[in-house]
């Protein structure tokens, strides 16, 4: 009877072990004191980049000659198909949808009448102020009103959160807490302090950083802390998950593991004490 008391409280133990194998640092900014104040040390805005998709409009006080300078979507009938096409040249009756424009590789866009501007690294504001004096000083608009749309902006995150995909966006600056935000949080079972970016640099390289959401002066110096287009946003599972995960789920330390080991120390004691009488 004493043996099989003791099984018991195995069992008893093991399930307890189990149900205690939650994961630990699932606090956000555990450095931060009631009060306190956290500045980035950089705020980086989004930056024209070869490969983006700009809408650009241009609005002055003649509808026809604003029209000389906007693009139009035309449509293009294939056999029994019909598919939208960005044009490359300007249409003085407006009867399309704007288009956009395509940054080349050279961070360079064909606009109507003035030709090729340069505007690769440049924030959406500053494309805007760039292409209004361009009109004014060529003497083509007196008074102008450009407005800049990027098309394309998005980031993916991907791995421990609760909607993994990709985001799109149209503010001037993303932090790496919005698109977690986008993405539903990152889950119960993702690791908080050691979260991966991955951002394409120029020349088509990849660079990584880690950031550890649970100290919050870590995560305002990171330079991940804004992203930027097309950044890759991955949580990794933590020591629990990658367990629950395996083919057998009966790792050393998983709770099915240690059932399994107290009930068959039950079933071993039983044996005993039904031998021993």
């Amino acid at each position: 009877m004493r043996i099989r008391f003791i099984a018991s409280g195995v069992v008893c133990a093991a399930l307890m072990l189990g149900s205690c194998s939650t994961p630990k640092n699932i606090t956000y900014f555990q450095d931060v004191a009631d009060g306190a104040t956290v500045a980035p040390q950089q705020q980086l805005d989004i930056r024209v980049r070869p490969e983006d998709k700009l809408s650009i409009i241009v609005t002055t006080q003649d509808p026809a000659l604003s029209n000389l300078f906007n693009l139009v979507q035309m449509q293009t009938r294939l056999g029994n198909a019909t598919s939208a096409a960005t044009a490359s040249t300007y249409n003085s009756n407006n009867d399309g949808k704007t288009s956009y424009y395509t940054v080349d590789a050279q961070g360079d866009i064909n606009f109507p009448v003035i030709g090729r501007l340069h505007i690769g690294g440049m924030r959406r504001y500053e494309v805007a102020g760039f292409i209004e004096r361009q009109l004014v000083e060529r003497d083509l608009v007196q008074d102008p009103v450009v407005t800049v749309e990027f098309i394309n902006t998005g980031i993916s995150v991907i791995g421990e959160v609760t909607r993994a995909g990709r985001y799109e966006f149209n503010k001037d600056r993303v932090t790496l807490l919005d698109a977690l935000a986008m993405a539903g949080d990152i889950s119960i079972n993702g690791v908080r302090d050691n979260v991966l970016v991955i951002r394409e640099s120029p020349g088509g390289t990849q660079q990584t950083y880690r950031v550890d959401l649970t100290d919050m002066a870590s995560v305002a110096a990171s330079p991940a802390y804004y992203l930027q287009q097309n950044d890759v946003v991955y949580v990794e599972p933590n020591d629990k998950r990658k367990r629950d995960t395996t083919s057998s789920g009966n790792s050393a330390y998983s709770p099915s593991f240690w059932v399994s080991v107290g009930s068959l120390g039950l079933t071993v004691a039983t044996l005993i004490t039904t031998l021993s009488k």
